[in-house]
């Protein structure tokens, strides 16, 4: 599947797959805009995701050497926009703890389609062994 992709700045990497079987694809910082405890990066990238498909962005997993995590906890990238994909991290701890720095790879990217939905109302949902059990229901 083709994707269109438009750097929005000459410093910006196109992302690709590191390796065979990889699911996502690492986007990379080119600009770093800190506010309080929160840490936005630029990705210098704009994208055209074809309708039904949605670009998803996630932590990598190097995130767990850092104090910050996504805070939209994964990033939803609809078809219709066109702007800069950015990223927005919160740091957890004082003082500012190790962060990404620009040229780093601060999350990866994946796009998958999506189903349309349409719900239909009712006055009775069916009955199933676990029913209305919610936050820790299923024992410890």
């Amino acid at each position: 599947m083709k994707v269109k992709i438009k750097r929005l700045h000459p410093d910006a990497v196109i992302p690709r797959y590191a390796k065979d079987g990889d699911a996502g694809m690492d986007l990379v910082a080119i600009s770093k805009e800190t506010k309080l405890d929160k840490i936005t990066y630029g990705t210098g990238l704009a994208f055209e995701i074809p309708v039904g498909y949605v670009g998803l962005i996630f932590p990598r997993s190097s995130i767990r050497d850092k104090d910050l995590s996504l805070t939209n906890a994964v990033g939803v990238i609809d078809s219709i926009y066109r702007g800069e994909v950015m990223a927005t991290f919160i740091e957890h701890y004082e003082p500012l703890s190790v962060s990404y720095e620009i040229g780093d790879k601060i999350a990866q990217i994946i796009i998958m389609p999506y189903p349309q939905i349409e719900f239909e109302e009712v006055y009775e949902l069916s009955a199933t062994e676990r029913g209305a059990g919610g936050f820790g229901s299923t024992g410890k």
